[in-house]
């Protein structure tokens, strides 16, 4: 009581502010106007430090509610979560870090699992073309973070500006695309927790395989045999893949394949190459220091001019390699046969055994290499 009354007294007789009032007791303006406004009419009579001892203790017996959830329930064919982990695996004898994008059907369970060497948007693609040809079909939604690959832009609550190009993949798949609120992983809780899981029972000991291909054809063997065969969370007495096989049927045809890709314009160097994630790829040589467009998708590098397809390579996932056919070269080298000797593309040139037969005797002999210059320019046409 004596608080409100020196709250009073300084708002009416000395004329102060809410505000003023607030700093100098150490309370809140919000506090400071309802103890103002509200308990002068109120009829309290009691003293004001016995409502605060009061609202102290209520709150520390209130139960907290920081980790409570609400349990969500979803229809077959109705949701699909989706995630990236980073996990410890031996390809060809060396210990690498690869990128596992994981899909999990809310309704089933029913995982799918593939393995990268990036997080890139290429490979989003791809995942998702791999993951609705596993299960025979698309669902309603797809649920998200936020990753960078996908939002450009998160707005107020639920609202987003999708990348452009994932947009037109879901499009081609009418999904629905849905971005859980930052920081609330528990609405997409299923695919977090099988991160988790799919380490404790996959990755640990680590697992050795000769290539990333090996490694996902292992994988979709987990996904469609040991863990399809775990028991349903929700339905104990049946399997994950029992429980699949009826949502199968309520998920949509998959119909084509997306095959997306990311476009990157750019200008043929004199090396007759182009460069994209820190690799180098050539181009035929009659394109050195013209515009193109390189398609690059999760396996393969497409040179287009035009709408012309120039050159088309196996995606190389190292550092500062070079990726060269060796025909691309040719009307240099027939320009600059020496060129032959130790020009990068020629150093391994896979030749059928009786043209390296052929070139092998030429280069032993006084301009050699020009005659199997000129040779390989008539084979070409």
């Amino acid at each position: 009581m004596e608080t409100i009354a020196k709250i009073r007294r300084r708002h009416e007789v000395n004329g102060e502010t809410i505000s003023e009032i607030a700093r100098r007791f150490n309370l809140s303006r919000n506090t400071a106007r309802r103890l103002f406004e509200d308990l002068q009419g109120a009829g309290y009579v009691g003293a004001y430090d016995s409502v605060q001892r009061f609202v102290k203790h209520w709150k520390q017996a209130r139960p907290a509610l920081t980790q409570a959830f609400v349990p969500l329930v979803f229809p077959a064919g109705d949701a699909a979560q989706f995630d990236w982990s980073h996990e410890q695996v031996e390809l060809g004898g060396v210990v690498q870090t690869i990128k596992l994008a994981h899909f999990r059907l809310a309704h089933s369970r029913q995982p799918f699992l593939v393995a990268y060497s990036r997080e890139s948007l290429e490979m989003v693609f791809d995942a998702h073309d791999r993951a609705f040809a596993f299960w025979g079909g698309i669902p309603q939604r797809m649920i998200y973070d936020n990753p960078r690959t996908l939002v450009d832009a998160v707005k107020v609550g639920k609202a987003r500006r999708f990348n452009r190009q994932f947009l037109a993949l879901a499009n081609h798949y009418l999904f629905e695309p849905v971005a859980c609120t930052p920081a609330s992983g528990w609405e997409k809780g299923q695919v977090e927790n099988q991160v988790g899981n799919v380490r404790e029972w996959l990755f640990s000991p680590r697992p050795r395989f000769q290539d990333l291909a090996e490694l996902n054809t292992w994988l979709e063997q987990q996904c469609r045999e040991k863990l399809a065969q775990r028991p349903h969370p929700d339905q104990r007495s049946r399997t994950i893949g029992q429980v699949f096989a009826e949502e199968q049927a309520q998920l949509r045809p998959v119909g084509k394949s997306f095959a997306g890709y990311v476009e990157k314009a750019c200008r043929v160097a004199a090396t007759c190459t182009v460069g994209y994630d820190r690799n180098r790829y050539s181009v035929p040589a009659e394109h050195a220091g013209q515009g193109v467009f390189l398609r690059a998708t999760a396996t393969r590098i497409k040179i287009v001019q035009e709408g012309k397809t120039l050159a088309c390579h196996e995606r190389c996932f190292g550092r500062e390699q070079q990726i060269l056919n060796p025909w691309h070269y040719l009307p240099v080298l027939e320009r600059k046969p020496g060129a032959l000797r130790n020009g990068a593309p020629f150093v391994q040139w896979d030749l059928p055994s009786p043209v390296r037969k052929v070139r092998d005797h030429l280069l032993k002999q006084d301009k050699g290499d020009r005659a199997f210059a000129s040779l390989s320019m008539a084979g070409s046409d």
